[in-house]
């Protein structure tokens, strides 16, 4: 308790580094990526990654734990998120029964003492990331969907790395992690949590930088066919779809093909396997009309 917190000591050397680094585990970083993940190693700082669904933002964090042989402990927000599943709660059953076996043999005191000690404490996924000693990636995924009370929650953790627990005291970092929240924009996040972090904004990657990370992630497929995937699911993109493909689904439609025994993207194709990439009936008929599907 009350351990003085101290930076994780850098996992990347250079902006270089962290680009063949994450390419070294199959993540395709653009400089402006390679160069915001560099700096928020390098400052100590938290990074909120903002943009729509399934541009690379979740896998992100997980290639980043994997290029440094970090640990991920990741923190899923969701709507109605609280304390108790962010930080830490107690283990209400074994406190009872430790109160009930001590039940006229100890005062009150040494009771209280014992139940609300290190036996009885539940970590959740952000003090789990705190007391960690070795090199930690936090992942905070879709911090959109959590309350903007849950937000209070973070403010501690991400400006100096420590959890109060108010019948144990103040537990700090020893080793900082690497954090990394993810956003889909759903809401604005507070001022407050937006200074405690550096900002990436992450978007569809560009024709060309799409097409190597399918032909990296899929290298039976022949560069006609990558072209070919690459050319229709960005057209798909220009469309008012519920949902617009994401990069893994570009790379999911190129294995599909692949199973099929498909070495051509013609219409048949497309009609066959659209599913794979969109999934509301809704977007498929859209879809097929402006690509003229008979």
């Amino acid at each position: 308790m009350g351990r003085v917190s101290a930076p994780q000591p850098p996992l990347f050397g250079s902006v270089a580094d962290v680009a063949e680094r994450l390419a070294g585990v199959g993540y395709l970083a653009s400089t402006a990526v390679a160069t915001t993940v560099y700096l928020a190693d390098r400052l100590g700082k938290p990074l909120l990654v903002e943009g729509p669904a399934g541009v690379g933002k979740t896998e992100l964090a997980k290639a980043v734990a994997q290029a440094t042989g970090s640990g991920l402990v990741r923190l899923q927000c969701y709507e109605g998120i609280d304390e108790a599943r962010a930080l830490y709660e107690w283990n209400h059953a074994k406190q009872l029964l430790r109160i009930t076996a001590g039940q006229g043999q100890e005062s009150w005191d040494e009771t209280r003492d014992d139940v609300f000690s290190e036996e009885f404490l539940l970590p959740r996924p952000l003090l789990t990331a705190i007391r960690r000693s070795e090199p930690t990636v936090l992942l905070i995924d879709e911090m959109d969907k959590a309350d903007v009370e849950v937000e209070g929650l973070l403010l501690e953790v991400l400006s100096d790395f420590q959890v109060t627990v108010p019948e144990m005291g103040t537990i700090s970092a020893t080793r900082r992690p690497f954090a990394l929240l993810t956003s889909n924009s759903t809401r604005e996040l507070s001022e407050a949590l937006k200074r405690r972090c550096l900002f990436l904004h992450l978007d569809f990657p560009d024709a060309d930088l799409e097409r190597r990370i399918v032909a990296s992630r899929v290298p039976e497929l022949t560069e006609a066919m990558v072209d070919a995937l690459v050319r229709t699911v960005r057209v798909l993109r220009t469309l008012e779809l519920r949902k617009s493909p994401s990069v893994a689904e570009t790379i999911d439609w190129g294995r599909t093909l692949l199973a099929l025994g498909l070495d051509t993207l013609d219409d048949d194709a497309v009609r066959a396997t659209l599913g794979v990439v969109l999934k509301h009936q809704s977007d498929t008929v859209k879809a097929a009309s402006e690509l003229r599907l008979n």
